[in-house]
């Protein structure tokens, strides 16, 4: 790994909603570093050249226009015949779409007939028409666009990493994104501190006019604290149904996912940790039998891992309570909650992450929070104690091969990063 750079200056906050983590970024501004490479391959290349816009010659316009509907009525007015325009407008809509995103034309006339029409979006899919002795032939454009690597680096400090990420350029959508990739690794509440280091690297798609298209992807998260140090990558595999989707995976290819989540909730803090305390309603010193997370009411919940539903409903002093039992025999609770989601009944099988409820104050309770415990054969045990042990899930064969490319394209960047 290449010497890390000296690091701007940044903080950790909180927790927000989707793990609206406490990180942060560089007061003294970010490290970003860039890469361009092709989004997609390059489109095949078309009859019509294309003019700078503004400029005209030998019949040739450029219009923008506002949708693709906007197409013939456009063509008319610039003096195709009425016939031509609505075939060309016609086949054009039928590769475009009905969407109101602007349109470019890049067209040639003669003697009032359409001889060439390129009608492309920003990205530049589209189609190229040309008239032919038969009508129209016709050629749908791929888009061409440039995905560009961006790197930054920063130094936890006072301010919150929400604020300060979007300040130095990182799109708002990314951050709830980075914290998400250290659910089994860390509590970023808890277990990170001014000092620590974060990376963060993510792509995002431009158009050939430098505009950017879509929403950037983070593909890589990095977290060194004082008690241990994460590098991760995204990967894109199959699930466990066959269903392809993103995961993180640390250097040498091993899975995230662990048994169980650190936490099952977003955006909290530890109002009451789990041992003996003297109980906030009955007034007497008993044992705390799970950890408390306070939170307004309506922060969602969500299952700690894989499980299938026990019980689901009202149940005395715990309020509206969720109990799941989990494939390797652990038992996790969940009370006080606002509401339990619709589909979360007994016998429901259900995904590690999946939401199962809200945060309430149902049942003997003193306020909004979530209360929540781990059995192992019966018996609670500390949630924020428990060793989730190492992944057993990595990457072989083909997809590891695919995997390292990635990793090794990630680290490239990261080492030109000054």
């Amino acid at each position: 790994m290449a010497p890390r750079p000296a690091p701007c200056r940044a903080v950790l906050s909180h927790v927000g909603p989707a793990v609206m983590a406490g990180l942060a970024i560089a007061s003294g501004g970010a490290v970003l570093a860039m890469l361009d490479r092709p989004a997609t391959t390059a489109p095949q290349p078309v009859a019509v050249s294309i003019a700078r816009s503004g400029t005209v010659s030998a019949g040739r316009r450029i219009l923008t226009v506002a949708g693709a509907d906007a197409i013939g009525p456009s063509l008319v007015a610039a003096g195709v015949d009425t016939i031509e325009a609505d075939d060309a407008a016609r086949r054009a809509r039928g590769v475009l779409g009905p969407g109101s995103d602007d349109v470019r034309l890049v067209f040639d006339i003669n003697a009032g007939h359409l001889v060439r029409l390129d009608a492309t979006r920003e990205d530049g899919a589209g189609i190229a028409l040309a008239h032919g002795g038969d009508g129209f032939t016709q050629q749908t454009l791929s888009a061409h666009l440039v995905r560009r690597l961006t790197i930054v680096r920063g130094e936890l400090d006072a301010r919150d990493f929400y604020s300060a990420a979007v300040a130095a350029g990182v799109n708002d959508t990314l951050v709830s994104d980075f914290a998400n990739a250290f659910a089994f690794d860390f509590d970023l509440q808890r277990e990170v501190a001014p000092g620590d280091i974060f990376e963060a690297g993510f792509e995002q798609r431009y158009s050939a006019a430098g505009n950017p298209v879509g929403v950037p992807v983070l593909v890589y998260a990095s977290l060194e604290t004082a008690a241990k140090s994460r590098a991760l990558y995204r990967f894109e595999t199959p699930d466990k149904n066959g269903a392809t989707g993103p995961k993180w995976y640390d250097a040498n290819g091993r899975s995230t996912v662990r048994t169980l989540m650190r936490t099952p909730i977003d955006g909290a803090r530890i109002s009451s940790p789990y041992g003996m305390r003297e109980h906030p309603v009955l007034g007497f010193m008993k044992l705390h039998r799970g950890t408390d997370f306070a939170a307004p009411t309506g922060t969602p919940i969500f299952a700690s891992g894989d499980a299938v539903v026990e019980f689901a409903g009202l149940k005395g002093p715990n309020g509206n309570f969720v109990k799941l039992r989990h494939d390797n025999g652990w038992e996790t609770l969940y009370l006080h909650m606002n509401r339990i989601l619709p589909g979360i009944i007994a016998g429901a099988r259900i995904v590690q992450g999946r939401q199962i409820g809200e945060v309430g104050t149902t049942g003997r309770s003193t306020g909004p929070h979530l209360h929540y415990e781990v059995h192992i054969d019966g018996q609670p045990t500390d949630p924020l104690a428990l060793q989730m042990g190492k992944s057993s899930e990595a990457l072989t064969g083909a997809a590891l091969k695919a995997f390292d490319a990635l990793r090794d394209r990630v680290d490239a960047r990261r080492s030109t990063a000054n």
